[in-house]
């Protein structure tokens, strides 16, 4: 498959033949992800702009699997790492639906909770193009709680990422204490905080990010919750706290962070963008697989860019990775 880039890069089958950071085969997975489950309704070719009290026309729907998390977790999947999700879902038809579209992506669900005294998230989405606007019901999501964590799961894994700290109400005082607790069993962590809903930007960056191996926000989301004015004033801030930095910024590519250096990207643009739904979920993706398989931190970046930019080739965050695929850089 071949996305028009800055670069003519062509995108080809067959990755890796580096040192893997994955030492220990013996762990039965490489990724936990702990997070939020949702299903995205998704309204495509829109009329014009709903406003209160009128009504638009929608010329495409879409029911997809949502969640920041599911879409990390489903397309690291499938680039190939083992990858096992806990969560928190209601029984109903949408915690059916989650579940199937996981297992059909070769996420395992063991450790998946069933709350039947509570509704499975939802998410309507509104896309116009790039841009988009989303109305969110928490449901069972707000319902995870540290005590749902098997803290001895970790030993099973490489890897621990967390993503929408500002939907998980009932996790996120403890964010910092499970990434902590990740560490200390061996595992590297990645974070993406994503937007705040009620736009209050309340983050305790000193507990969460010194237990973070790459930290992966996009730039208006560290802009806001570093109550700050423009991204170097940002950066400057927190880039010392963790590892690896890498912030997204959209048709601008990407820059990272890390060890004293900083590496700008630029995008992998597509000139026919379906939507951008769950692309910075798939940047991470990337990111993290390259990470996990050794590569160094410019070729992670690469990569991320580049399975961002696939994934605006489908409708949803997941469509276009729907098989298995692999990449050489």
């Amino acid at each position: 498959m071949i996305i028009t880039t800055h670069s003519s890069l062509q995108v080809c089958e067959n990755l890796d033949k580096t040192l893997p950071r994955i030492r220990n085969m013996s762990k039965p997975f490489d990724v936990l992800v702990i997070g939020e489950l949702n299903i995205d309704l998704i309204l495509n070719e829109l009329s014009a702009t709903p406003k209160i009290g009128a009504e638009v026309l929608a010329n495409e729907m879409n029911l997809t699997l949502g969640s920041s998390s599911a879409i990390f977790a489903a397309n690291i999947a499938s680039l190939g790492l083992k990858t096992s999700f806990l969560g928190k879902v209601g029984s109903d038809l949408f915690g059916r639906f989650t579940m199937e579209e996981l297992r059909k992506g070769n996420v395992d669900t063991t450790s998946v909770l069933i709350d039947a005294t509570t509704k499975t998230g939802a998410t309507i989405v509104l896309n116009e193009m790039e841009d988009r606007a989303n109305v969110t019901f928490l449901g069972a999501m707000a319902n995870l709680k540290m005590t749902d964590i098997p803290f001895e799961l970790f030993d099973q894994f490489h890897h621990l990422h967390i993503s929408s700290f500002y939907f998980q109400t009932g996790l996120k005082e403890d964010i910092g204490y499970i990434f902590q607790s990740a560490r200390k069993a061996g595992l590297t962590t990645s974070f993406d905080m994503q937007w705040d809903p009620l736009e209050k930007w309340e983050i305790n960056y000193d507990q969460i990010l010194p237990h973070v191996s790459i930290f992966l926000p996009n730039e208006l989301e560290i802009i806001h919750s570093t109550k700050s004015r423009s991204l170097p004033e940002a950066v400057n801030k927190i880039k010392d706290l963790c590892e690896i930095l890498t912030v997204k910024m959209g048709v601008r590519g990407s820059i990272m962070y890390s060890m004293g250096n900083s590496i700008e990207h630029p995008s992998y643009h597509n000139p026919k963008v379906i939507d951008a739904i769950g692309a910075g979920d798939s940047f991470n993706a990337g990111f993290i697989y390259a990470f996990l398989k050794g590569y160094p931190v410019d070729q992670c970046q690469k990569l991320a860019n580049i399975i961002g930019a696939i994934s605006t080739t489908m409708a949803g965050g997941t469509t276009a990775f729907q098989k298995k695929v692999s990449f050489r850089l």
